[in-house]
């Protein structure tokens, strides 16, 4: 049965299913090496790595690097602020947008298409840097983590996305919510919630990794070395090491460079989002594709 299904393609399919393999093989070289590297760069020696000598495998192993970061508190302190910024900043996120998604989903919302257009158009335009730096310190929310954790809070893209999901739902279950006495905050919290698992896990997903990638307006808004996250500090301690000219003449000597040290902290600044993320990719694909399903 199989050598017939198979003698069912033409030479042409089979061609192009081979083309296709190769394609995804590429690609998925592609998307690995980048992070083969970083990883062979961390555990190089600090000359190797300044010369450009790593390829893809370690040259002269070392573990100096992670030895140099690892002993410093400065980046325990870091890794501790990026963990606050994520958790905090994810849950005020969810906070925020599970509702507000809901509101704007009701045909009942007085004045819903308005708002799902208010909302829509910061998709397109901001008021630009330099006024959103004056306003966060007219409200004295510069240089503190609730600013930071605050003022970026709502995504236009993650409401919209929710909101979709939400409208994609049968009508029928609120309907049936409403019959057995239950108000609006009951139907979200109790019936829309639970049904949204896969759309809130991706918009979860969204946030975790924005907030964990988040570096300019940190080095904008955050004055405080004690405050600054894992993406400041590695930028701190790339600078330090180039502009250090005593270690840059001695670096033949060095067991570490400026290179290898920024790929360490790469390296350990990527762990936590390897751990989250299978944990919570099964309901990535059907979460945003269900968003975009009417009833």
């Amino acid at each position: 049965m199989a050598a017939m299904n198979m003698n069912l393609y033409s030479r042409g399919d089979k061609l192009f299913a081979i083309a296709v393999a190769v394609l995804i093989g590429l690609f998925t070289a592609a998307t690995f090496y980048p992070f083969i590297y970083i990883a062979a760069v961390s555990f190089s020696s600090g000359f190797a790595a300044a010369a450009g000598k790593v390829v893809l495998t370690p040259v002269e192993f070392t573990m100096d690097a992670y030895k140099y970061i690892l002993t410093d508190s400065d980046f325990w302190r870091s890794y501790l602020n990026t963990f606050i910024y994520t958790v905090g900043g994810t849950l005020v996120s969810l906070l925020i947008i599970i509702p507000a998604a809901y509101a704007l989903s009701r045909p009942q919302l007085i004045g819903r298409r308005f708002w799902n257009l208010f909302a829509a158009f910061t998709l397109w335009f901001n008021a630009g840097l330099i006024p959103f730096f004056l306003n966060m310190r007219d409200l004295n929310l510069l240089d503190s983590y609730f600013g930071i954790i605050i003022a970026f809070a709502v995504n236009a893209f993650n409401l919209i996305l929710l909101r979709n999901f939400f409208e994609s739902l049968p009508q029928s279950f609120e309907e049936a919510a409403r019959m057995d006495g239950a108000n609006d905050f009951q139907i979200l919290w109790k019936v829309y919630v639970p049904l949204s698992k896969p759309a809130i896990a991706t918009i979860t997903l969204f946030c975790i990794v924005s907030r964990w990638n988040g570096f300019f307006w940190a080095m904008v808004l955050l004055q405080s070395q004690e405050k600054i996250p894992l993406q400041v500090y590695l930028r701190h301690t790339l600078v330090t090491l180039s502009d250090d000219q005593e270690f840059t003449a001695t670096l033949s000597s060095q067991p570490y460079s400026a290179e290898s040290v920024t790929a360490a902290i790469i390296v350990c600044s990527i762990i936590p989002v390897l751990i989250i993320y299978p944990f919570i990719q099964k309901y990535f694909e059907k979460g945003i594709l269900m968003g975009g399903v009417k009833e």
